[in-house]
């Protein structure tokens, strides 16, 4: 078995902010007083935001 040595840190940053989103629905849906609409989960997602930088594809 290999183990790393100590002090090297690998960070995949796809995961890393795969890992903050999540953070951000559990937060948001442990706020709310029912489920999360989906409109809700976009907003937490920023997912309007990700569509109007990539040139509003899809409107």
């Amino acid at each position: 078995m290999y183990v790393a040595p100590v002090g090297t840190a690998v960070q995949d940053h796809v995961a890393l902010a795969e890992i903050e989103l999540c953070g951000d629905l559990i937060i948001a849906a442990s706020a709310a007083q029912d489920r999360l609409s989906l409109e809700s989960i976009d907003e937490v997602l920023k997912v309007a935001e990700e569509r109007d930088a990539s040139g509003g594809a899809g409107d």
